[in-house]
């Protein structure tokens, strides 16, 4: 697949690279596993000279002999000796940027915590000794999200502050799915859209995988998906078992739990008989797996709320492959088909309304996107999108199924919202279905 959209990031890690010409920079890039961090990088540094070090979880010793190959092929640093220790490599390479300018990339930098957790301390030395007249242009990008906030975002971390620059690579937007798309197949259909959507999120390489190997419809994509060698079945087990510590079981309990509907937290506690609010608070906050959903503009405090899993992908993952992983070890991959099928109107129709959400917040137009319901769920309006500088809003009902649309039924619900934060806004009012897509 050609490389798509990423202009502004490109725009910017290309300024960067001007930047760095004449003073030191350090680029903190995170994304979740397969978004196309390393594919960004390399495009906006094609032009530039560097070095791309991957960190593999070798030993330190062996992880700087490759590192010392790679520098002095890919930059020509003159490297006398076999290093064995980080910081000397560090060291070299951070000499060299004062006498010309270069990039280092260091593609899944989280991984030194398991080659060794002190070289955080002697690049910041290092970086702290150096970089007042170097120009190196420094890159550096991971995956493991828990792991790339703890280095960069606690304070108590010896790299907290260093970073000129940090970014955070998101899945491709609604618009550009529909590009690439439209360049594989032109006449694609909505309800096949619908679910490129549900299976990637608009993520890189999952998108990548279904359009080269010519997954045009939902059926050939939920085949695929189904198929023995399917990259799918196990991708969501290898994108987090790297984030999970011992308490592996509840967090996937949970993540089961939340995909299957049942996403209230007295619901869930009561389901594993236990008070899972750290747990919540740490899939929430350390790992960016779910969100807390409120019915917009209530309380942050307000004890009216929900969790869902935010990626698309883990969200169908944990609700049809993870539950049934006896049936993929057997090779009873026909009834998981089978049992996606039976489940995917339901299902997908959930995913309708999170296509519509992402949709308006992508329009530029409305500066808070979400769900309504009241205390008793007896009043559920799927979509609020509301301008807060200009009071106007749209409100609208999503079904699959255009002609199960009834607006006088969402004009009643309307009714119900607080007149105290929702009577200050002009509403528009809209029905939306698989052919407003």
């Amino acid at each position: 697949m050609k490389f798509y959209d990423r202009k502004n990031e490109l725009a910017v890690l290309q300024e960067i690279e001007k930047q760095s010409r004449t003073s030191a920079t350090f680029t903190v890039l995170m994304g979740r596993r397969r978004v196309g961090k390393t594919s960004l990088i390399m495009r906006a540094m094609q032009d530039a000279e560097s070095a791309y070090l991957f960190v593999s979880k070798d030993s330190e010793a062996f992880l700087c002999q490759k590192f010392q190959r790679a520098l002095e092929e890919q930059l020509n640093i003159p490297i006398y000796g076999t290093l064995t220790h980080f910081r000397d490599l560090f060291e070299v390479i951070m000499r060299e940027s004062v006498n010309r300018p270069f990039t280092v990339i260091m593609d899944e930098f989280q991984n030194l915590y398991k080659v060794n957790p002190a070289i955080f301390s002697e690049i910041q030395d290092i970086w702290d000794r150096y970089h007042m007249e170097s120009r190196i242009n420094l890159i550096v990008s991971g995956s493991i999200m828990s792991l790339m906030k703890r280095i960069f975002e606690n304070e108590n971390e010896p790299l907290y502050g260093r970073p000129t620059s940090r970014m955070t690579l998101r899945p491709f937007t609604i618009a550009t799915l529909k590009q690439i798309y439209s360049d594989y197949c032109p006449d694609y259909k909505n309800e096949d859209l619908l679910c490129l959507y549900m299976l990637t999120g608009g993520v890189a390489k999952y998108v990548e995988l279904l359009m080269d190997a010519g997954c045009y419809t939902k059926e050939k994509m939920l085949n695929y998906v189904c198929r023995m060698d399917s990259y799918f079945l196990s991708e969501g087990r290898d994108m987090i078992n790297n984030e999970f510590g011992s308490d592996y079981n509840t967090y996937y309990s949970i993540l089961q739990l939340i995909a299957k509907g049942q996403n209230r937290r007295s619901d869930i506690d009561g389901a594993l008989q236990k008070d899972v609010g750290t747990f919540l608070q740490n899939l929430e906050n350390n790992f960016g797996m779910i969100a807390r959903i409120r019915p917009v503009l209530s309380s942050p405090n307000s004890k009216v709320s929900s969790y869902e899993i935010v990626d698309p992908f883990l969200r169908f993952w944990f609700r049809f492959i993870c539950p049934y992983q006896a049936l993929i070890e057997s090779g009873q991959l026909r009834l998981l088909r089978e049992n996606i099928n039976t489940h995917y109107e339901q299902f997908s129709g959930r995913t309708l309304e999170r296509y519509f959400q992402a949709l308006l917040m992508e329009s530029g137009v409305y500066t808070l996107v979400g769900n309504w319901w009241d205390k008793k769920s007896e009043n559920e309006i799927d979509v609020v999108a509301l301008n807060e500088f200009d009071r106007t809003g749209l409100i609208a009902e999503v079904k699959r199924n255009e002609h199960k649309l009834s607006l006088p039924k969402l004009e009643e619900k309307v009714k119900s919202l607080p007149q105290g934060t929702f009577g200050q806004y002009k509403f528009e009012l809209k029905g939306l279905s698989l052919k407003d897509m």
